[in-house]
Order: structure tokens, then C-alpha cells, then sequence
């Protein structure tokens, strides 16, 4: 199936972030209320066409920074041979490597390290995300960030208004092709405007709740939450109404 265009017709929010009158929250209620929802294992072609079974974990996880690094060691040290495929390549060779001077998880097989292949007895897909549910924890805390967040985008811009006052903007959107840089074009498939990844049940604010708390604060998310429901009332009453922009990926009413 084929997927939308990048750029069409979005429905965005800003609002005071209640834990900081200093700061706004902008968010795109086109993303937040639409139907996505992570197909790996179940319709997902992968972004790189030499390893579709590992989704879009091919190139290994770039870490946000130290402590970043320094949370999944603790995690990585619980994971044993029966839940990590790769527990004896990663811990004669290291489980990290160096791309461009930055830290990330080591490729293996043209993989990230921690991605378990089909038929794996421990679980198919990340180790780490099977070790948080057999931890009963959320995947926030054992898998790096940027594989938590993903397809979510947090950007920060500085607003600076005519009065010379000033806030920073947290900018809470859809991760599409372009934020993985100029190498996204060339995935030869891509979930967050593919028709088959929205076929979800609950919108993304509700199924993603967790991670969107751990972006934004409890407080914000709460306000955000609001206007999606708001939002959801105004879609189920005029479907079809343009001028709400619903995600173009999602199905047809």
C-alpha cells in the first residue's frame, strides 16, 4: 500500500505547559488522534529491504547522551542467553560502537545487537523490550530513548516575542521519513504514513501514553489529552469535515 505525501493539511494545539510558565507545549492533534500503531511482527516490511524482519532496528540506536547509555548498561546486565540472542557476541565484543565519534548499540548481522530473529525461543524483536515486560516495567526504562519515542518527535524551538520576553517551545509531532535525515528517503518502506500501520483501535495519545508522559510532564499531557478527546468528540460527529484534518493515513469513515 502505498504512503500519503509528507506534507498535508495538520491540526495543531499550543497551550502554557501547567508545569511551567515559561514554556508551551505546540502539539499536531493530526498525529496524536490518528491510528497508528507499530506493526512489527504483524505487516511491517522494515526500512531496510536486506532486513525487513527487524523493522526499523537495522542501524543500531544512537544514544540521547551519558545517563542514557548509563540506564541501559544497568538493564543490559540483567539479560540473559534464554531472552538475548546476541548475550555472548555482546558480552566478548561489546555491546556499543562508535559511528561518526557518538555511541550507539552495535550492528550485528545488519542489526541493532539487541534484535532477536524470528523463531528466537526468548521472543522475536528487542531483548530489551521482552526483558522490561518479563521485569514488568515500562519499555521507557530499559530500551534506549530514541527507540521509546520513535515514531514520536520531541523538538525544542526559542520563541522570542516583540516585548523581549521569551519562552522555549516543546514541539510534540510525527517522526516521518525526514527526521532520520537524508538516508529516510531511501527506506524502501515506512510506517507513520503507510495505510497498513494505522489500524489501530485507540489513537496514538492514548496508546502512547507513557511515552508522551515521559516527554512532556503528567501535568501537560493531561491538558493535551483533553483537546484530544475534544478533538475525537468533533471527528465521530463530522467524519468527513476537512477542516479537522484528519491523518490521511488513517481508514476512510
Amino acid at each position: 500500500m502505498p504512503e500519503v505525501a509528507l506534507d498535508f493539511p495538520r491540526q495543531w494545539v499550543e497551550f502554557v505547559d501547567p508545569a511551567d510558565d515559561n514554556q508551551l507545549i505546540r502539539a499536531d492533534l493530526t498525529w496524536l488522534t490518528s491510528r497508528w500503531t507499530c506493526i512489527f511482527g504483524r505487516g511491517c516490511q522494515g526500512i531496510d529491504a536486506a532486513r525487513p524482519d527487524a523493522g526499523c532496528c537495522v542501524h543500531g540506536a544512537h544514544f540521547a547522551e551519558k545517563k542514557d547509555r548509563k540506564r541501559v548498561a544497568r538493564w543490559v546486565e540483567k539479560l540473559t542467553p534464554e531472552l538475548w540472542e546476541n548475550h555472548d557476541i555482546g558480552h566478548k565484543g561489546g555491546w556499543t560502537e562508535k559511528e561518526d565519534g557518538a555511541s550507539k548499540t552495535r550492528v550485528v548481522d545488519n542489526a541493532c545487537i539487541f534484535h532477536n530473529s524470528e523463531g528466537f525461543a526468548g521472543g522475536y524483536g528487542c531483548a530489551l523490550h521482552h526483558l522490561a515486560d518479563q521485569e514488568g516495567v515500562s519499555f521507557i526504562e530499559t530500551k534506549p530513548e530514541v527507540c521509546w519515542q520513535l515514531p514520536l518527535r520531541r523538538g525544542y524551538e526559542d520563541l522570542e516575542y516583540e516585548d523581549g520576553s521569551e519562552r522555549l517551545v516543546v514541539v510534540l509531532g510525527e517522526y516521518d521519513r525526514r527526521n532520520w535525515g537524508e538516508g529516510g528517503h531511501d527506506f524502501q518502506w515506512y510506517c507513520t504514513g503507510n495505510p497498513e500501520a494505522h489500524v489501530a483501535t485507540d489513537p496514538v495519545y492514548v496508546s502512547s501514553r507513557d511515552e508522551i508522559i515521559a516527554l512532556i510532564g503528567q501535568p501537560a499531557y493531561n491538558v493535551l489529552a483533553d483537546l484530544c478527546d475534544k478533538r475525537e468528540a468533533l471527528l465521530r460527529a463530522n467524519p468527513t469535515d476537512a477542516a479537522l484534518a484528519p491523518h490521511p493515513a488513517d481508514p476512510v469513515p
